[in-house]
């Protein structure tokens, strides 16, 4: 099998991304599948990625890395917000991006990802001020994690992606 250059794979992702988001809204349904239970805040770290800019569009890459003793699943999209160093948050919540999905397991010790997007400066619209920490709140779950992420939305462009197990820069 032959590798993908990585610059194919991030404009392929960056198209896929590029899908027109809907409202943000809690994830209700379960991720839990036939005997693997759905991953809490307490079974994940959470950090980035490494980012990535394309086509006008700053991608970062959110990672739920598995640090339990057993598989959990998750599925679907996490919430995402930027917060400021106060905590108080900027501006409006990340939108999903469309995509579809489906259950992800993350056995212990794995990483899987979710990419957010924004604009990389303005174009067509004002940025928002930068902020410190993005407030995660991975799929089905109520209990949010800060994750230290100096980021500035621009554009009013905001959105996030499925949790998979793509690897992304």
């Amino acid at each position: 099998m032959q590798a993908i250059p990585r610059r194919v794979a991030v404009f392929g992702t960056a198209a896929l991304l590029a899908a027109a988001g809907g409202t943000w809204g809690a994830v209700q349904a379960s991720a839990a599948t036939a005997g693997t239970r759905t991953c809490t805040t307490n079974d994940l770290y959470l950090s980035m990625g490494r980012q990535d800019a394309a086509a006008g569009s700053l991608y970062w890459p959110v990672r739920f890395t598995n640090t339990s003793t057993s598989t959990c699943a998750l599925r679907g999209y996490p919430g995402v917000s930027v917060l400021s160093t106060a905590h108080h948050q900027i501006g409006a919540a990340a939108s999903r991006t469309g995509e579809k999905y489906g259950t992800v397991k993350v056995a212990p010790g794995q990483t899987v990802t979710s990419v957010v997007r924004t604009a990389n400066g303005p174009v067509g619209g004002p940025c928002n001020s930068t902020g410190k920490y993005l407030r995660v709140y991975p799929p089905a779950s109520t209990k949010a994690v800060l994750v230290p992420a100096p980021l500035r939305v621009c554009s009013g462009l905001f959105t996030v992606a499925p949790v998979t197990t793509r690897t992304v820069f």
